[in-house]
């Protein structure tokens, strides 16, 4: 599975451009639910073709730029989603994105990608990895405060065994399945021979856990979202020493993730980053209030758009389900705002959280009623 992530989102805005399709629907792991997927995809497939023939695209044109997107509707492809799906097509381009986000329908054809609704994926609001340890099997998700979906993993060792086999090829390991002292009911290798005592099997699993922290490192480099461990606790001091992911936190879910569903990891998960979110998010609450009045915040979005667009925003406050249409102009520093989308509208709101993510600034995507100011956008500036 594909992860969304700052440099996905810088190809997307560096598109040429032109006609561009973004697509948005909710999905759906298991149930008869996923029956209706590619009948909600269908429609919105239809919704797209008929919005390109809106813009002046001759029909044919329009069915062959979405062929790319018709292609994906096959069984074995709605058995194995997430929780949204958000697709994107223009002329010589197509790529999509399973997300653990339960996103509304969408379907925007404007001259750029419309990128707001996997902001949350982005942001520091509410998404964190979580990483299930075992011995036996190492498992790695991608959660949000609502969901959460697991990656698919590669280059990663799927246990201890299988780490040292490769680690050490000439080592003749043998060893048994026994219960660890750790507690939680984990099933740990217990190696003999070279491998027999305490500190060596210490040993073993640091080696196992340097293998899984190296791929982990390859997947997640460049992200900024908290890391939480999930195992038995004897374990977490031994993953912290081999661990080089800069946003590991203190504390974890306790006990073994073997047995526990994706549903039961992230609700304990969940339980031990949220402080850490609100925290962060109170702080720049407050800092905003502090400076309100001072020129070095707004929540007019006339003037955050090109303090965005000319990299002034520090951090910025968007809400979730809220358009603002209209056209920035940086040579004029000009922005238009429509009541309604005018052929060529863009997102106001969208511009201006993607230019502030590229340009290294924080962005938090939250209900509208939690942003802080009179409207839903809200900025403080770096000067």
């Amino acid at each position: 599975m594909k992860l969304f992530s700052i440099e996905e989102a810088k190809i997307l805005i560096e598109q040429p451009k032109g006609t561009c399709v973004s697509i948005y629907m909710p999905t759906h792991k298991l149930g008869t639910q996923t029956q209706q997927d590619p009948i909600r995809f269908k429609n919105l497939l239809k919704e797209a073709e008929d919005k390109l023939i809106e813009t002046g695209m001759r029909p044919q044109d329009a069915r062959d730029m979405l062929a790319r997107a018709q292609e994906l509707d096959d069984y074995q492809f709605w058995q194995h989603q997430s929780d949204g799906l958000a697709i994107f097509i223009a002329d010589n381009f197509f790529s999509y994105y399973q997300v653990p986000l339960n996103f509304d329908e969408l379907v925007v054809v404007t001259d750029r990608f419309h990128l707001k609704p996997l902001l949350q994926l982005l942001t520091n609001d509410g998404r964190f990895y979580l990483l299930a340890l075992s011995q036996n099997q190492i498992r790695l998700f991608q959660g949000t405060r609502y969901s959460v979906s697991e990656i698919e993993l590669e280059d990663v060792p799927q246990s201890i065994a299988e780490a040292l086999r490769y680690d050490d090829p000439e080592k003749q390991l043998q060893f048994h399945t026994g219960t660890s002292q750790g507690g939680g009911g984990d099933r740990a290798a217990i190696f003999h021979g070279q491998g027999a005592g305490e500190d060596d099997q210490k040993e073993n699993i640091l080696r196992y856990f340097r293998q899984v922290d190296s791929g982990i490192q390859e997947l997640l480099k460049n992200q900024q979202c908290p890391l939480v461990l999930a195992g038995v606790e004897y374990l977490f001091p031994i993953y912290k020493e081999a661990n080089n992911y800069p946003h590991l936190i203190d504390g974890g879910v306790t006990g073994n993730p073997d047995i526990s569903k994706p549903e039961e990891l992230h609700a304990q998960a969940w339980e031990v980053v949220q402080p850490h979110f609100e925290k962060n998010q109170q702080k720049l609450v407050e800092r905003y209030q502090e400076l309100a009045g001072t020129g070095q915040t707004s929540d007019n979005i006339s003037e955050v758009v090109p303090a965005a667009y000319f990299q002034r925003v520090d951090s910025l406050f968007v809400g979730i389900g809220i358009q603002k249409w209209g056209s920035f102009d940086p040579e004029k520093n000009q922005v238009e705002i429509h009541d309604e989308q005018q052929t060529g509208d863009e997102d106001l709101m969208d511009l201006a959280a993607i230019h502030t993510l590229i340009n290294s600034g924080t962005v938090y995507a939250v209900d509208p009623e939690s942003v802080p100011g009179k409207s839903p956008i809200a900025g403080i500036f770096r000067y």
